[in-house]
């Protein structure tokens, strides 16, 4: 039996846990090469903060993001150790951070030019958190409209359009606040503050987007071996000057996660595996079309259940 191709989904913020990694690092020798290269590059032990925390030090936006780019390639590196020639890629796409992972894995850049760009990116993020008082907030049952009029009239701006009924808005603590407010009077059935160090995704972040946009011109960029999803158009980026245009834009910009993971499922694609700790891409595809194959393969386990899983084992 033949194993169907994959569209690649790579987690984002908020994804992290303590002790990410591990098991993979153990099982698989490519895995645990990829950790020793980003220790050798960074100013950091990116192996000690993954596995042993503490949670605050993996939480911080600079050592975070890294964390994260690592663990979904050596989440690929496993797949490719499991699948071998088997192993057949038709799309990826990243849930904010995750896109640069995407972009590494269809080679737009190599593993430690994408490693340098995240580190610094996450880098002015965390400057750019450090230098405003902003939040974010999850707004839980209302429709895209409602949300938008809503950050509208608070002063926020719409950060992440997860899933139907599942947005995210961010900006000023004192926007969100209003947002929170206001949320039942603007027909959203909750509203929720989130636990982050800044306003992501919204103008707060602009000094970072700045910042990026140097980096980022500096980088040498191909055309990806397969499509990659902008979280910025919901379409794929395919040369160069657009792969630059959109990862700078995504910054401040939203990440329309909710239509591009649309757009793959109308073009046909059925396949899904999820490439970073923990579930939260798996538990979005649920809400945005519930019965689609999308597996976990953070630790080993969920791994060799997907591979067992597409092997039709």
């Amino acid at each position: 039996m033949s194993v169907p191709s994959v569209v690649l989904l790579f987690a984002g913020q908020g994804s992290q846990a303590v002790g990410m990694g591990k098991s993979l690092a153990e099982r698989f020798p490519a895995t645990a090469n990829l950790l020793e290269e980003a220790d050798a590059a960074l100013e950091f032990s990116l192996r000690e903060v993954m596995f042993e925390g503490p949670e605050e030090e993996l939480t911080r936006t600079s050592r975070c993001q890294p964390a994260l780019y690592v663990h979904g390639l050596m989440c690929l590196a496993a797949l490719r150790e499991q699948l071998g020639g088997d192993l057949r890629i038709e799309a990826a796409a990243g849930l904010s951070l995750g896109e640069f992972t995407a972009h590494a894995a269809a080679g737009s850049f190599g593993f430690s030019e994408g490693l340098q760009l995240v580190a610094k990116r996450g880098q002015f993020m965390e400057e750019a958190c450090e230098s405003t008082d902003g939040s974010m907030a999850a707004m839980i049952g209302g429709t895209e409209e409602q949300v938008r009029g809503l950050a509208e009239a608070s002063g926020v701006d719409v950060a992440n359009l997860n899933a139907p009924g599942q947005i995210v808005v961010s900006g000023s603590r004192e926007g969100i606040s209003k947002a929170i407010a206001g949320a039942k009077e603007a027909g959203i059935r909750m509203a929720k503050e989130i636990k982050v160090a800044g306003a992501y995704h919204s103008s707060l972040m602009k000094t970072a987007q700045d910042q990026l946009a140097e980096v980022l011109r500096e980088t040498s960029i191909e055309g990806p071996k397969f499509p990659v999803m902008s979280n910025l158009t919901a379409e794929p980026a395919g040369d160069a000057g657009e792969i630059r245009r959109t990862l700078e834009a995504q910054v401040t910009g939203s990440v329309r996660w909710s239509d591009s993971v649309v757009r793959l499922l109308e073009e046909g694609k059925t396949h899904f595996l999820e490439l970073g700790p923990g579930k939260v891409i798996t538990g979005l595809m649920g809400r945005i079309r519930k019965g689609t194959f999308c597996l976990p393969t953070g630790e080993v386990e969920q791994l060799e259940a997907a591979v067992s899983a597409l092997r039709g084992k």
